[in-house]
């Protein structure tokens, strides 16, 4: 699979299928969705920016590429102390490949290590993709493989990654994410729900790929997952001015320092849908990350802002999509994330 990032970078184990899938409206895909259709099925059409908005994004960028810097050193020394260095990064596409290259490239700094990357599709309610999975094992050892991500929501992923791995042995299901608000692994930079920049963007600064796609009239029984290379995008790409703004801000491994938070993200996440009278916890994506998709590519209904950040700098991105969006914005008493986005239940599907 082509993207924009060196092949020194990350090797993406997906199959091209630029061409013959066409994107959807977002209210024409969340009305198949609600009524059953997988997401994975489909493809978005990819939002386009205004330019206050790309603003916040290059203000975000300079403002928090420090803390993210910070994080991803965290974790590389953690996932050194824990896991050693003979380890082979397997991102899963599409957020977790700027991670995965932070990460390669971290620790080509400090250790002078060559971390072989590469990048695989996972989908919820589908699973991992078991093409990508053979390909990696018929190259290296099980233990060798160490997966990652950008961030974590609600732990769905990270449920079905476990779910998965118990099919190859010797397989670890540790999951590495920068910041880890869901409270899930300690293989992770943060627990704090921080700001990641290339949260905010879709494929301008993830390599210009889509997210992946599996449906069966495309992608064969010994195919791997699909996605989309969006080349009339080439010149809006950021994926690297991301990349070397964060490494720019590289140190030796100083720890964000932040606060416990006892629990799980999931608990919260259930009374979040008990308070708003909401059946189905997919439609309620806490943290920054998973707002700022709902906004990107869903039918947002509202969005969830913790009362102590409601003037967290962090969260300006938010507020403009919400405004661009008319979407209703509430402050609410938020634990272990700064903001939370609920989907719209679309009553006529």
């Amino acid at each position: 699979m082509r993207s924009s990032y060196k092949k020194e970078d990350v090797i993406l184990l997906l199959k091209d299928i630029t061409g013959l899938v066409k994107p959807q409206p977002a209210e024409e895909r969340e009305k198949l969705i609600q009524s059953g259709k997988h997401y994975s099925e489909m493809l978005p059409a990819e939002y386009v920016p205004t330019e206050e908005y790309m603003q916040i994004y290059h203000n975000s960028l300079k403002q928090y590429a420090g803390t993210v810097a910070s994080a991803v050193a965290c974790l590389a020394e953690r996932i050194i102390e824990t896991r050693g260095k003979d380890i082979v990064f397997v991102s899963l596409a599409r957020a977790g490949i700027p991670a995965g290259i932070l990460l390669k490239h971290y620790l080509k700094l400090k250790y002078q290590l060559d971390i072989p990357h590469y990048s695989i599709s996972i989908i919820r309610g589908r699973g991992i993709d078991s093409n990508a999975m053979d390909y990696l094992l018929e190259r290296y050892k099980p233990g060798q493989l160490l997966f990652v991500d950008g961030w974590t929501g609600k732990g769905a992923i990270y449920n079905e990654l476990e779910k998965n791995v118990k099919n190859y042995k010797g397989v670890f299901p540790d999951i590495a994410v920068i910041a880890d608000p869901a409270n899930i692994t300690n293989l992770c930079g943060t627990h704090e729900d921080i700001l990641i920049p290339s949260s905010c963007l879709n494929c301008t600064v993830s390599g210009l790929i889509s997210r992946t796609f599996l449906r069966g009239d495309i992608i064969g029984r010994n195919d791997f997952h699909g996605a989309v290379y969006y080349k009339e995008l080439e010149s809006q790409d950021l994926s690297y001015g991301f990349i070397e703004a964060v490494e720019k801000e590289f140190t030796t491994g100083h720890c964000i320092k932040e606060r416990e938070v006892p629990g799980k993200g999931i608990d919260e996440v259930k009374e979040i849908a008990a308070s708003f009278g909401i059946n189905d916890i997919n439609l309620v994506k806490p943290g920054i990350g998973e707002a700022t998709r709902v906004l990107l590519r869903r039918i947002p209904w509202r969005v969830l802002i913790s009362m102590e950040y409601k003037d967290e700098p962090m969260l300006c991105h938010l507020a403009r999509l919400a405004e661009e969006k008319n979407v209703k914005v509430l402050h609410y008493p938020l634990k272990h994330y700064k903001c939370c986005g609920i989907i719209k239940k679309l009553a006529d599907t």
